[in-house]
């Protein structure tokens, strides 16, 4: 009986170890699911569809972009953090989805992404900006805030839902200021970008990629920014307005879901890694006001903790949480 059992473990690792090798070989034999969980238009999804189709021409199969919006991004994460761990679905998010919501909303952002997200690597970044249309009443921040505080709940500013980046920094602005800005979540940028235009909203904060076209038909104008962007230097942050502290910008890193066999990041972190920092890829992003930020995916998750601690203290101290 015990030769047989040894027998039966030693046919049991070997079938293990030629499906991993087969695995290994045949990775990826079909079209890969890549969830970007913000509507079409947003800074996000020009990222993640931009490298996604760089990452396709050399894995040699279709990266196929789905935008699962809603619920301050926390519909799209979750669906790939429960989605089959075979490496054919993918997330691409900026990191105010792993953090602001869990803030905010930790009754829908039930995921960790320390635990249910294996980390392949970071893209970009994008500052964020609160922007007016071009013929609002007011010309600048202080002026925005000083007319907000004369017609209390007049101010409308659009963001990309409750939970997320753009709403903690509304509440610092809030709580920075006492402007009493009042925040209209949107399921991504264009539907908010179209509600600033249209006269439904006097401001948004969104990020500069989303509003890259508009910025430079010269529809809108940006007011104050998370931090210095070159083609837009006469837009100050608000640590230059004098204020003691800024808000973070957004960064989009891709992620497999937590489970996925080893050699899935193996065959994805390299392939990000170069499709990431391919020189047309950044052209083209920088022609799209997003900034090329390629960083290893070692060095993803703990910069996470840190904005988690920084953005719960700014929820902290506007009193959303205790």
């Amino acid at each position: 009986m015990s030769m047989w059992l040894s027998l039966i473990v030693v046919a049991a690792l070997a079938l293990t170890s030629v499906g991993s090798t087969a695995f290994a070989a045949g990775y990826p034999s079909s079209a890969i699911t890549l969830v970007i969980p913000l509507s079409p238009g947003d800074a996000t999804d020009i990222v993640g569809r931009t490298i996604g189709e760089e990452m396709a021409k050399l894995l040699k199969v279709p990266v196929v972009p789905v935008n699962r919006p809603g619920g301050g991004m926390t519909i799209g994460i979750d669906s790939v953090v429960k989605a089959k761990k075979d490496g054919y679905t993918l997330l691409e998010t900026p990191s105010s989805g792993l953090v602001a919501s869990r803030i905010l909303n930790p009754e829908a952002a039930t995921y960790d992404p320390h635990k249910d997200l294996v980390a392949l690597g970071r893209a970009a970044r994008s500052p964020l900006m609160v922007t007016v249309r071009q013929d609002a009443p007011f010309k600048g921040f202080k002026d925005m805030v000083e007319f907000s505080k004369k017609n209390p709940g007049k101010v409308h500013v659009g963001t990309i839902g409750a939970g997320t980046l753009g709403h903690l920094a509304l509440e610092m602005i809030n709580s920075l200021t006492g402007a009493g800005l009042t925040m209209v979540p949107f399921k991504g940028g264009a539907a908010g970008i179209t509600a600033l235009l249209g006269g439904h909203v006097e401001a948004v904060i969104f990020t500069v990629g989303a509003l890259n076209t508009h910025i430079k038909s010269g529809s809108v104008r940006g007011v104050v920014i998370s931090s210095r962007y070159a083609e837009l230097r006469d837009v100050p942050t608000l640590i230059d307005l004098g204020y003691s502290q800024t808000y973070p910008d957004p960064w989009m890193a891709f992620y497999a879901p937590a489970g996925v066999p080893a050699e899935v990041p193996k065959v994805l972190i390299p392939v990000l890694e170069k499709s990431s920092k391919d020189p047309t890829v950044g052209a083209k992003l920088a022609g799209l006001c997003v900034v090329q930020d390629c960083v290893p995916p070692e060095r993803v998750l703990a910069p996470l903790r840190q904005d988690h601690r920084d953005l719960e203290e700014i929820a902290r101290k506007a009193g959303l949480v205790k």
